[in-house]
């Protein structure tokens, strides 16, 4: 199962992009679907998630300014980012926990998208 993220760019502080992940692989079940980021010399931080059944968890720090949403039969997961801010520029990932039923035992795991950098001018 692999992860693609883009929609990544430059913008000014106050502007919106949105985020697109699609899952490729045919998953039998797609979970759990979250964004993360990474700033230069910080680590790894959640920035939402979403269950298969649509509840979403949100930073502190992006309340109210991010959407996380999904597309099930689609399997695409995207993030609507508005009233951007300097601190939010970072390599944003996108990640996924799926299964694979087979017959002969199932399988699962989880993967990570290549990253998409955002980066937000003031």
């Amino acid at each position: 199962v692999q992860l693609q993220a883009f929609g990544g760019g430059l913008v000014q502080a106050g502007g919106s992009l949105r985020l697109s992940c699609a899952v490729s692989g045919n998953p039998s079940k797609v979970s759990t679907m979250s964004w993360y980021r990474q700033a230069p010399g910080q680590q790894r931080e959640l920035v939402a998630d979403v269950t298969s059944g649509g509840s979403t968890n949100y930073a502190d720090s992006v309340k109210g300014r991010f959407t996380i949403s999904r597309d099930n039969a689609k399997n695409t997961l995207y993030l609507q980012m508005n009233s951007l801010k300097p601190e939010d520029t970072a390599v944003y990932y996108c990640n996924c926990d799926w299964m694979i039923l087979r017959d002969w035992g199932d399988q699962v795991g989880r993967s990570w998208g290549q990253g998409t950098l955002v980066t937000v001018s003031s």
